[in-house]
């Protein structure tokens, strides 16, 4: 067992306090802080840091394959880490985005190759041949855009907006109330010439600063945010294709599920990200990056989904909150030591018999392995390797572990 270092990706719309604070680095940053990957992506893998030396995890997994992740991790997904842990901090809403499944990652990533678009091209869109579903729990309060919204429900919405230039699109889906018509209005949208945007979206915007001046409520989360995208995006289609789509708020410790296919862009908040261990993003808007309009189209959808539906159910294990899904890449449960917990060493026997990430997000805990002790304050994360555990873990104050390992 080692502490980990991860890897701090600094976008435009990361914050310059959430991950330096998280971390216990001096607050601002230089630079807006996206994302921090604990992991062993090839693109930013985390390290080892070891007595007198860091050593990358991609390397440490190399070296010892089947020390490290297990034998039944190494049978089922080869001798790399099939999963990748973010700590995630959004001040601006990240692009309208989507990951592809399992067989379009493949084919996808075969097709760029044979046409020789770099790895490191801005317009490359299959980095690997991975998909990428993933778990999003939230650290602070939390806001997205996720899943197509029941088509009756954004009916209403768009009624609510009183545009007389939104009324062909509520009649196609009054007409068609079924995935096939939020592909046809999705698709009419996000095909858009310029021209008709710049009419559309600033008509579209008005409509939301008069249901908001009215002093109407039950729209009024999704008009600010429509406000808020055209304000930052403006004539950009994928302001239209969000009124399509679920707003969901996230108090700390709720999570959502994203499928693949599943359209989405998460807009403010820090989190925990789970995933499997991909980079593959296929953008449709609300970004200065490279859009792909024709591949979104055929990785999405559109299936229609209720908010609840996306929620991602728990159950307690003890002192362990588990998060429920179905990705066989990864499993992720926060363990809360509080109560009669404290004060003495507790087990944690892990599910699976893999390697575990750990990331501290309360308190003060120590964890005890085969090899080694570490102690983790709010912030630090370490790598338990296979034949490495199982561990134990005490605390004096209440305390809070998330531990993400391979999926059943």
């Amino acid at each position: 067992m080692e502490l980990l270092r991860g890897a701090i990706r600094t976008y435009a719309w990361g914050s310059r306090t959430a991950i330096a604070e998280f971390t216990g680095r001096t607050v601002p940053a230089a630079h807006p802080e996206a994302e921090l990957w604990l992991g062993a992506h090839p693109g930013d893998p985390a390290f080892l840091r070891g007595p007198g030396k860091e050593t990358s995890l991609l390397d440490v997994l190399a070296d010892d394959p089947a020390g490290q992740l297990g034998a039944a991790a190494l049978d089922r997904f080869g001798a790399t880490l099939p999963f990748l842990v973010k700590v995630l901090a959004a001040d601006e809403p990240l692009s309208l985005q989507a990951h592809p499944s399992a067989g379009q990652a493949v084919e996808g990533f075969q097709r760029e190759e044979r046409l020789g678009v770099a790895l490191n091209s801005p317009v490359r869109n299959y980095r690997d041949t991975s998909h990428k579903p993933e778990l999003l729990v939230a650290l602070q309060p939390f806001e997205a855009l996720a899943g197509f919204r029941p088509v009756a429900r954004t009916v209403e919405l768009l009624r609510a907006l009183a545009v007389s230039d939104l009324d062909p699109f509520i009649g196609l889906l009054d007409g068609q109330a079924d995935a096939d018509g939020l592909r046809a209005l999705f698709t009419t949208w996000i095909t858009a010439p310029q021209p008709d945007l710049d009419v559309l979206v600033p008509t579209v915007i008005e409509g939301a600063i008069h249901y908001v001046g009215s002093g109407a409520t039950e729209f009024g989360d999704e008009m600010r945010t429509l406000l808020e995208l055209g304000e930052r995006y403006p004539g950009d289609a994928g302001v239209l294709a969000a009124l399509l789509l679920n707003r969901i708020r996230l108090n700390p410790g709720e999570a959502i599920y994203v499928p693949a296919g599943n359209l989405h862009s998460y807009l403010n908040g820090v989190g925990l990200e789970v995933m499997a261990n991909s980079d593959n993003v296929l953008r449709g808007g609300l970004t200065p990056k490279h859009v792909d309009v024709p591949e979104l189209l055929r990785v999405l959808d559109f299936a229609p989904t209720e908010e609840s539906a996306l929620r991602a159910p728990t159950r307690r294990d003890g002192f362990a909150t588990v998060y429920q899904t179905p990705a066989e890449e990864f499993a992720v449960a926060a363990l809360h030591l509080d109560g009669d917990d404290l004060g003495h060493q507790v087990d944690a026997p892990c599910p699976y018999d893999g390697p575990q990430i750990l990331v501290a997000t309360e308190g003060s805990t120590t964890v005890y392995a085969k090899s080694s002790t570490v102690t983790l304050d709010r912030g630090a994360a370490a790598w338990v390797a296979a034949d490495d555990g199982p561990i134990r873990l005490s605390a004096r104050q209440p305390a809070t572990v998330f531990r993400v390992t391979v999926g059943l």
